[in-house]
């Protein structure tokens, strides 16, 4: 399936987990995908070489998604190098610390809202203009099943990724008279290399609480974004897709 043929999609936070598999299920779908890291750049070239041994075509840029200079400069880089950007999918993340209420301080919820609220915002409003132009345009955020599952000692991450899914409610109503649609895919607990420390017991707890009864791959929610990043999809907006085996329910 090509359906995104000589689209241009940028995956914030693309050189590891979600979002190197979101890149490259984009990519085999037609799409010229920006991949983005801030940091690391010997892992962002390992996960350049993978993907384009995927025989998908794109770019590799560095920026802090979190900065509004920084991704302003990206945006026009993208543009120049592949094109105007016809597809948004802010993924960049950070560390998710577990505590009671009482732990937590607020830099640390600061810490959050910069990069679930903060950066997809700074994206949108750059990535709009040449959205509107052409009157189409797809933004699919990352959020996580803890909005519907309430889980506790977590409060930080809830509120702002339960903040991220009402700010895609509001946006989707906003830009849909423009041809551009604005999604939410819901992932339950997706264990990527940076769940590499993760006790043995508390894999074995949460795998039993999920009804498929296997755990979810990095693919599965790749493919769920790029359903709502195609074209036949243009009748779909302001909706959260949970890609957690039946955890949850919305």
């Amino acid at each position: 399936m090509r359906d995104l043929e000589g689209k241009v999609a940028l995956v914030s936070g693309s050189s590891t987990g979600l979002g190197l598999a979101i890149a490259i299920e984009l990519g085999a779908r037609g799409a010229a995908v920006a991949l983005n890291y801030a940091h690391n750049t010997d892992r962002a070239k390992r996960a350049q070489a993978k993907f384009a041994d995927s025989g998908a075509e794109g770019a590799l840029f560095k920026a802090d998604v979190t900065v509004a200079d920084s991704v302003d400069q990206l945006v026009a880089d993208i543009k120049q190098q592949l094109g105007p950007i016809d597809i948004l999918i802010p993924n960049a993340t950070l560390d998710q610390p577990q505590k009671p209420i009482e732990d937590y301080t607020w830099s640390e919820y600061e810490e959050m809202i910069r990069f679930f609220i903060k950066s997809p915002f700074l994206l949108a409003q750059a990535v709009l203009p040449d959205m509107k132009s052409r009157k189409w345009g797809r933004i699919v955020n990352i959020g996580s099943e803890v909005v519907e599952g309430g889980v506790p000692n977590f409060t930080a991450y809830v509120a702002a990724k339960g903040a991220q899914k009402s700010w895609t409610q509001g946006l989707s109503r906003e830009l849909a008279p423009c041809g551009i649609t604005a999604n939410l895919v819901s992932p339950g607990w997706i264990p990527t290399d940076r769940h590499a420390e993760t006790p043995q017991a508390d894999l074995d707890s949460y795998l039993q609480t999920i009804p498929v009864a296997r755990w979810g791959q990095p693919e599965d929610v790749a493919q769920a974004v790029a359903d709502f990043c195609s074209p036949r999809a243009s009748f779909v907006t302001g909706q959260t897709l949970c890609v957690n085996g039946g955890r949850t329910l919305s």
